[in-house]
């Protein structure tokens, strides 16, 4: 972590694990307690940051709302992320990555498409039950269930500042340093719980880490 980055907020570099998503939101809607019944936005990036958001809105008193922020996938390791894409087709392109692995400009621009095209169909799915909440001059808290490169957090604060808020966070259970010094630059203010050492994926962080539906996102939003 660049210690110079004063805005990055880490509570503990423990490894000791949360419950679940909903334990991760409690614990961290303790270090958002200022914002209250602020008139706070909470933006949940689905699937999984959705249920930690939910978590944090309900505590805060804050609204809930997603933002939809899709990983772009190096090819044959779906779970390396060389770039992102946010529903305002706004792309991040983690171009050492890239270079790395010879991404070729076509496999990045099908994959481009792909994703727009998921986040499209969600979209559609989650704005019948929600409309979209607008983000001008009101505090907006990104909240997801961790983050390992950074890449879909870091689309989702491009996306959300193109809408003018007063304030903007960026709020995670868990994330590596390399990740949180990247998304620093595009947020107000970072705060993560627990940054250890050794970071290999999010999910090593969660007792229990079920994938979550877009059934389970949907019930989220109606109560809401």
């Amino acid at each position: 972590m660049d210690s110079t980055t004063n805005k990055v907020h880490i509570i503990s570099t423990s490894r000791e694990p949360f419950f679940d998503r909903a334990d991760a939101g409690r614990l961290l809607s303790r270090e958002l307690d200022r914002f209250t019944d602020a008139g706070a936005l909470i933006l949940g990036i689905p699937r999984g940051g959705v249920v930690v958001a939910a978590e944090v809105a309900r505590l805060l008193g804050a609204d809930l709302d997603v933002i939809l922020s899709r990983k772009l996938s190096a090819p044959d390791e779906p779970e390396l992320a060389i770039g992102a894409v946010a529903e305002s087709g706004d792309c991040v392109i983690q171009e050492q990555v890239a270079s790395t692995l010879r991404i070729s400009p076509s496999y990045l621009t099908e994959e481009q498409e792909r994703q727009k095209a998921e986040i499209a169909r969600r979209s559609a799915s989650f704005r019948s039950v929600k409309q979209k909440i607008p983000l001008t001059n009101r505090p907006v808290i990104v909240v997801d269930d961790g983050i390992a490169t950074g890449a879909t957090m870091q689309a989702a604060l491009w996306s959300a500042r193109r809408e003018h808020p007063r304030e903007l966070l960026a709020a995670v259970p868990v994330g590596s340093d390399s990740a949180l010094d990247r998304i620093a630059p595009y947020a107000d203010e970072v705060i993560c719980l627990r940054c250890p050492l050794f970071f290999y994926a999010v999910g090593e962080f969660y007792t229990h880490f079920d994938q979550t539906s877009d059934q389970e996102v949907l019930a989220i939003l109606k109560e809401f």
